[in-house]
């Protein structure tokens, strides 16, 4: 067992999540264990507590508790992907070079792991290396029923050069999605402001955004501003619309939460819309019925970047999952006609 010690973050090291830097310091430590050891405020930085998810940056010292010696104990056994998933996630590419990597991510495959969640993205990315000794690193991520583009870092410095962009929210992503009725004005922002309700289980699960009226965001405790754009390309009667969505702001759920305040929730959210009401045309309830799949409707339909180190601009764009193609056929939608990007297109009016 050794001592209480402390550690400086190296340079180069900096801007990474502290669970994943610890794991690189000490990797005999399993994750389950320096969760505890934050929330009991063994592992502290610069003196204050800190959760596994809080970055450190270089320069700053981190307080490291006594920790088992390495072979003391077994390493938990990585789970080992199967040659199914592998084909899965390596076909899910659907850009690559030697920095970057895109994939089209199916809906129902979480980002990364989580209570009760064993596969997922983070897990099947060591199919990913493609020669390289170092699997791709996340730098954002999709609701695990949202499919779409996901990009990956191959290297630190990408991944630090990707997330710094999408801080600093200098990439554009375009979503799809179906909802319920059809928005008036066809082309707008929804500027309401989000707040978290707690879940229902030990750790929250089932937690829901809760709108909160922008003049109130200052003066509600845990309310945090958020802005969605959104434009109506087209719509079958006043049943549905197919719409774009751009989220300004980077909240959880945002997109759907913004969606159902509009009284036009996205089809198949049952968070959201209301698993069990039926959308009649008045522009509520998130399930059409008849043989439109009851899958959430959400689709992150491009990604706009400079890249990290050619500095050109990269778009990538990802085709629909299945459920939302048939959709998609079934209400007459024609994505050949769609513009890239409604909101820029001159030459397009919704």
């Amino acid at each position: 067992m050794s001592k209480v010690q402390t550690i400086t973050v190296a340079k180069g090291d900096g801007d990474q999540r502290l669970d994943r830097w610890f794991r690189r310091q000490f990797p005999h430590v399993p994750q389950g264990r320096i969760e505890k050891m934050c929330r009991k405020g063994e592992i502290r930085v610069d003196g204050g507590r800190v959760k596994g998810a809080t970055r450190v940056e270089e320069g700053q010292e981190v307080r490291i508790p006594p920790l088992p010696d390495p072979g003391t104990a077994p390493a938990p056994a990585q789970p080992r992907i199967s040659d199914a998933d592998a084909r899965m996630i390596q076909d899910s590419v659907i850009y690559r070079d030697d920095h970057i990597i895109a994939l089209n991510k199916p809906p129902g495959l979480p980002t990364q792991g989580g209570s009760k969640q064993t596969r997922h993205v983070d897990g099947l990315a060591e199919a990913l290396k493609f020669g390289l000794d170092e699997k791709p690193r996340l730098v954002h991520r999709l609701d695990k029923d949202t499919s779409g583009v996901l990009l990956l870092a191959r290297t630190r410095a990408v991944a630090k050069s990707l997330t710094d962009a999408f801080r600093h929210r200098d990439t554009r992503k375009i979503y799809w999605a179906v909802v319920a009725g059809v928005p008036l004005p066809r082309m707008g922002t929804v500027k309401w402001g989000l707040m978290k309700a707690p879940g229902h289980g030990a750790r929250g699960e089932g937690e829901k955004m809760i709108c909160i009226h922008p003049g109130e965001v200052q003066n509600t405790e845990g309310a945090k501003r958020a802005e969605t754009d959104y434009a109506v390309i087209e719509n079958l009667a006043q049943r549905a619309a197919w719409v774009a969505l751009v989220p300004v702001t980077g909240r959880t759920h945002q997109l759907r939460a913004h969606m159902a305040e509009l009284g036009h929730p996205i089809v198949g959210d049952g968070k959201y819309g209301g698993s069990g009401q039926e959308n009649l045309g008045d522009g509520w309830g998130a399930m059409l019925g008849g043989e439109i799949s009851k899958k959430l409707h959400l689709h992150a339909r491009s990604i706009e970047i400079e890249h990290p180190v050619t500095r050109k601009a990269l778009r990538v764009e990802a085709e629909l999952p299945e459920h939302m193609a048939r959709t998609w056929e079934q209400l007459g939608f024609r994505v050949a006609e769609a513009p890239d990007d409604p909101f820029e297109d001159d030459e397009w009016t919704p």
